[in-house]
Formats: structure tokens, sequence, C-alpha cells
């Protein structure tokens, strides 16, 4: 298997760095509060009563039983998703699932987990939480509010997080201690600035995760959500300010629980040097993994195999013991 060497982009999604030079990559330093401004966030989604509302089963499948479900986020916002539930009954574990930036249309049934209570939200703005006026198109959600640390959007999306593991624990509040995340893209970079700073959360997958090394993410050429920023900030002038707050490498140094991280050599979506930056942030002291893959959000020879191979890791990952 090798990184795919014929595509159609203007630009080398691989930016012609090896292996090495990835795994060297360091996040960037904290700006000034940047602690004090999470944990006043989560302190303050932390008093919100999640109200989850469980709907009747919604959809047939062999092992699992779905159910809609609502439940209250920061700023009265109503989060909609998905709970999903052994068929068997047993449940031993919670696991909340995040999204791209492509939304989300229906639960993984895929989800490589057992005796797990596994609620699928769709952040503020997106899917089931749509609501004017956020846009739920990609290049204008990334957009919203960014002139303000305080109300973007991005924010937002993490207290959903923190909230999905509030009504997971009102409903299983047996699952104390018990309950991971899995995120990929938007969901991986959400889930590591979530993750550094909510402790009721015990172990975490971040999957080609976006929002890594925002210096970086600046100035690398993609087709990503980073294009988006890139374009106002052409227009409308400097972003870093805000962005700095809201950095997922910044975030990965402050977690201190088993990480499963999966990283792409080529992206033209989420910039691999600003993947690895996550990755490579994690603390060395601490029980990670890190899968490298060849590309992510493209297909590519070999990509069937290397899917295939991380699910099993996410299996034994999240594994009930």
């Amino acid at each position: 298997m090798s990184i795919p060497t014929d595509h159609p982009y203007d630009f080398d999604p691989s930016y012609g760095l090896g292996l090495e030079a990835l795994r060297a990559i360091r996040p960037p330093e904290a700006p000034p509060g940047f602690d004090d401004f999470w944990r006043a966030r989560y302190r303050r989604a932390l008093a919100v009563d999640p109200r989850p509302s469980v709907g009747t089963d919604v959809a047939i499948h062999a092992n699992w039983l779905v159910h809609d479900i609502v439940y209250a986020s920061t700023d009265g916002f109503e989060i909609g998703g998905w709970l999903m539930l052994p068929r068997d009954g047993k449940v031993r574990r919670g696991l909340v699932v995040g999204h791209g930036y492509g939304g989300r249309d229906q639960p993984d049934f895929d989800v490589p987990v057992e005796e797990t209570a596994v609620l699928f939200p769709c952040f503020r703005g997106i899917s089931r939480s749509a609501r004017a006026p956020i846009s739920p198109d990609p290049s204008f959600h990334v957009l919203h509010d960014i002139d303000s640390p305080e109300r973007y959007i991005i924010g937002g999306c993490v207290e959903d997080l923190w909230l999905a593991v509030s009504a997971l624990l009102r409903l299983y509040p047996e699952l104390a201690g018990r309950i991971g995340y899995s995120g990929v893209s938007l969901g991986g970079g959400i889930g590591a600035l979530a993750i550094a700073f909510d402790a009721r959360i015990d172990r975490g997958h971040l999957g080609l995760p976006t929002f890594g090394n925002r210096p970086l993410w600046l100035t690398l050429p993609t087709v990503g959500s980073a294009h988006a920023v890139q374009q106002f900030q052409w227009t409308h002038g400097p972003v870093l300010q805000t962005l700095r707050l809201f950095d997922a490498a910044t975030a990965a140094t402050r977690i201190r629980v088993p990480m499963l991280v999966a990283v792409a050599r080529f992206d033209p979506a989420v910039a691999p040097p600003c993947q690895f930056s996550v990755a490579n942030a994690l603390p060395t002291s601490n029980d990670h993994e890190i899968v490298i893959l060849d590309a992510g959000h493209c297909d590519y020879p070999g990509s069937v195999e290397q899917n295939a191979a991380l699910l099993e890791t996410l299996r034994r990952f999240f594994r009930v013991t």
C-alpha cells in the first residue's frame, strides 16, 4: 500500500512530507487564557439539565434497537439524534459518536461495540439539529460567529458533546466512568476539544481530526472547511486570535485518558500536518495508539483493507471489560 499519486487536486494533499517529518510536527503554544476559557464553558454546560427525551423504535436491526432522541444543550439549543441500544438489553458502557461536516441521516449500525448505549447527536446547525440562521453548509457553518470566541459555533458544538454525555448519564447513571467518544473529521476536532476538559469521558477515538495547529491550518491549501476560513480571512481580516482558542492540537496536550487517533498521510480536506499535530500532541505518558492511514477523505487503493483493520482496532479499544 502507498499514498495516492494520481489525483484531481491542484495541490499536493501530502504536502511533500514524509512520515518522519509528519511525526516531528509539534502543537502550537496555548494562547493566554486557553484553559480558563474552556473550564468556564464546561462549568456552564454542566449546569444545564439535558432533559433527554427518548422516542419509540424508529428502525429495525438484528442487533440494535434504535430510538429518536432529543436533549437540551446550551443557549437553549435542542439537539436531535439517535439512541442505539443492544437488542439483548445489556448496557455496560456508553459511547457518544460524532459526525463529520457531511452531517448524519442515520446511526452507524456497524459501530464496533457491544453491550453499549450509543448516542449519535447531530451538532447544532447540522442534520437533526438544523436551525436558522445557522447554515448546514460546511463552508458557512464553520464561519458562524467566528468573530466572537464566546459565540463561535465550534464552541457550541463542543458543548453539545458535553451535554450528550450528560444525557447518557441522566438515562444510565450507572455508566459513570464508562462513557467513551468516537468522532471523525469535524467530530475528531470537536472531540479533542471536549475530551481535554471533561473527565467523564474515559477514552476516545479521533479519526482524521480537523482544527489542529490553527496557525498552520490557515496556510495550507485544502478543499475542506479550512479553505472557507482562509477565504474569509482574505476578505474580512485575521481570525487567528479566535481560532487559537479552538485548536484541537493545543487541547490534545491536556488529554489524560487513553486515545486512539487515526491520521492520514494524504488528505485533501484535512491537511495531514494538522492531523498529525493532534496525534503528536498527546502526552507520551498515557496509553495512546496512533493508526496511520495512507489517505483520508477520498478513495484510494487499499482503503477497504485499512478501514477494516481500523474497525477491528476500534472494536478492541472500546471492548467492555
